[in-house]
């Protein structure tokens, strides 16, 4: 699937509250926006969407976050000049980078050196597949960051690397999403399914991480235990755990709700687990 370039310039766009997007694909996984592409027609669903920090203001340039278009291109009123027409999709903004911490040029450059990173203007320009691959290595590497799950203890993680959190942060942490998956691994936590074993090598340490405390329920002196509060969950599985309810379905009622709907969670099986079913079945059989 082709990807495009999104630019954004808060010097001539600066009513889009980023921080606020930010805190929402923490919170929900994702955060749905309508884009000027330009004169772009060639922009379909399921395009891949970098968004690249452009002007010269006091954080310049570089790429700054990732989403996916969700519909066909249209033509709207644009929003600084209501009396003329643009092409808009609307895009779902799935990982960001706050202002500050975008990729810059001099790495895009390297990595990826087929698109004029230091002087592409604009939104809509579609960039090749291999471009596109060097594209999402680079994301991997700098971008924001990323077996089966086991029970916990809450408060059993050892002292020393448990990080004191803001509240409005606690899923954006690198290093409690670190933490996090190093322990629980890159499965969702609910149904187990796992990107990479389902997209191969895009969707290599792609996972939301979940806080299982609502935000209004913490206090300023809270202390994040990154194992015992947070756990990885597919997108779907995040969805559910907020749709409708003011405090988050647990991974015990969303497994349940797959059951009672006559789906049984999947399980990743290993050699060892068909081994040893293999063992019982011989065992019975000899009874």
């Amino acid at each position: 699937m082709a990807a495009i370039i999104l630019g954004w310039n808060p010097r001539l766009w600066n009513d889009w509250n980023y921080d606020a997007v930010i805190e929402q694909v923490a919170e929900t996984g994702q955060f749905l926006e309508r884009w000027d592409i330009g004169q772009h027609r060639k922009v379909q669903p399921g395009n891949h969407a970098w968004l690249l920090l452009q002007g010269r203001g006091a954080h310049g340039r570089g790429l700054i976050g990732h989403g996916v278009v969700m519909s066909e291109s249209y033509e709207a009123p644009q929003r600084n000049r209501p009396n003329e027409n643009a092409r808009y999709v609307s895009v779902a903004f799935d990982a960001l980078l706050p202002l500050g911490g975008q990729i810059p040029p001099g790495v895009l450059t390297s990595e990826v050196p087929d698109v004029a990173w230091n002087t592409l203007r604009g939104s809509g320009r579609s960039i090749p597949s291999e471009s596109e691959r060097a594209l999402q290595r680079v994301w991997r590497g700098h971008g924001p960051a990323a077996s089966d799950a086991c029970p916990t203890v809450p408060g059993t993680y050892p002292e020393g690397a448990v990080s004191r959190i803001d509240a409005n942060r606690y899923e954006q942490s690198p290093e409690a999403r670190r933490i996090c998956l190093a322990f629980h691994g890159t499965s969702c936590a609910v149904c187990t399914f796992n990107f990479e074993v389902r997209y191969g090598d895009i969707g290599k340490d792609f996972i939301h991480v979940h806080h299982v405390v609502p935000v209004s329920q913490l206090g300023s002196d809270y202390r994040l235990d990154p194992i015992a509060d947070l756990v990885p969950l597919c997108a779907n599985c995040h969805a559910m755990a907020h749709r409708g309810v003011a405090v988050p379905r647990t991974v015990a009622e969303l497994r349940r709700a797959i059951a009672e709907a006559g789906h049984l969670p999947g399980q990743l099986v290993d050699d060892r687990a068909l081994a040893a079913q293999d063992a019982a079945h011989r065992i019975l059989e000899q009874r």
